[in-house]
């Protein structure tokens, strides 16, 4: 299988759209806020499988007889999963005008590539046409990541059989290793996820949300992915409805900021490649001053 360099885009994109200094500022951010602080090398519990045996105490575990795990190595190294929005909604351009899904698998692909660079695994979950779910496993390897951008781009466009709300369900109904949700998705499956849902997934798991708004019904032929047709003139010319739509939509996504508050969760949108470095830089913060209120 032939499996498109994902990664090499990512660092160019970075290289490109970001300063050294910005850069360095994301790397620094991510880690500060989520390298392990609990040094104390004495707290071991025993090995069980799936464990990295480069964690193992030998030295402890030849006094106790049973094999022993450092717990601080293990809280070092996080579970990131990424949980990726699907659909023909996903093939829809953003306010900016530029397409979706790029956005999508770049800012999903820069995160996991600044995760992977401090140690951590990465693992992702979307919903497919034919099959309840996908789910790709945690690993720490660039092949893994490679792996999971060019399945996720294979499969973007096609309908779900399950919504974000019942993606995270079942995630809070069978993943009980506590991990990091970083969800990727649009202002119509953000505004449906209920807030049982955000309740069950922020009891364990920290929880970060880009979202793609869709762009303004304008253009020469704007089309609309949700009900495949294009947008009359009469709609699309008009300027009144154009302000309209924008002030909908951003009533939508302050209440949804609002919904987010009480479990602790943060959001910010994403519309073009060059902003994708300086607004995860933002939403790493946002959650950082969120869990110290």
């Amino acid at each position: 299988m032939m499996i498109k360099n994902y990664i090499t885009h990512i660092r160019a994109n970075i290289s490109l759209y970001a300063s050294h200094k910005t850069a360095n500022i994301l790397d620094g951010t991510y880690k500060s806020i989520y390298q392990g602080r609990n040094m104390d090398f004495d707290d071991l519990r025993e090995y069980i499988a799936g464990d990295d045996i480069k964690d193992i105490d030998w030295k402890s575990s030849a006094r106790s007889g049973a094999i022993l795990i450092k717990k601080s190595h293990i809280e070092k190294k996080h579970n990131i999963l990424l949980v990726l929005d699907t659909g023909p909604k996903m093939l829809a351009d953003t306010q900016a005008g530029q397409s979706k899904a790029d956005i999508a698998l770049m800012t999903a692909g820069t995160f996991a590539y600044f995760a992977h660079k401090n140690g951590d695994y990465v693992g992702a979950i979307y919903s497919q046409d034919t099959h309840s779910l996908i789910l790709h496993p945690l690993k720490n390897t660039l092949y893994n990541l490679e792996h999971i951008l060019h399945t996720y781009a294979t499969d973007l466009g096609r309908p779900p059989s399950r919504s974000l709300d019942m993606i995270l369900d079942h995630i809070s109904a069978t993943m009980t290793r506590k991990m990091i949700l970083f969800i990727l998705t649009d202002l119509a499956s953000l505004e449906s996820v209920q807030d049982r849902t955000l309740k069950k997934i922020s009891l364990r798991h920290d929880t970060l949300i880009v979202t793609l708004i869709d762009g303004d019904m304008s253009g020469d032929t704007p089309y609309n992915m949700d009900h495949n047709h294009y947008i009359p003139p009469l709609f699309s010319q008009n300027p009144q409805l154009h302000a309209l739509d924008h002030h909908i939509k951003s009533q939508i996504y302050a209440a949804c900021v609002k919904k987010l508050i009480p479990y602790k969760i943060s959001t910010v949108t994403i519309n073009t490649r060059q902003e994708i470095p300086r607004r995860l830089i933002d939403l790493l913060e946002r959650h950082r001053h969120a869990h110290i209120r």
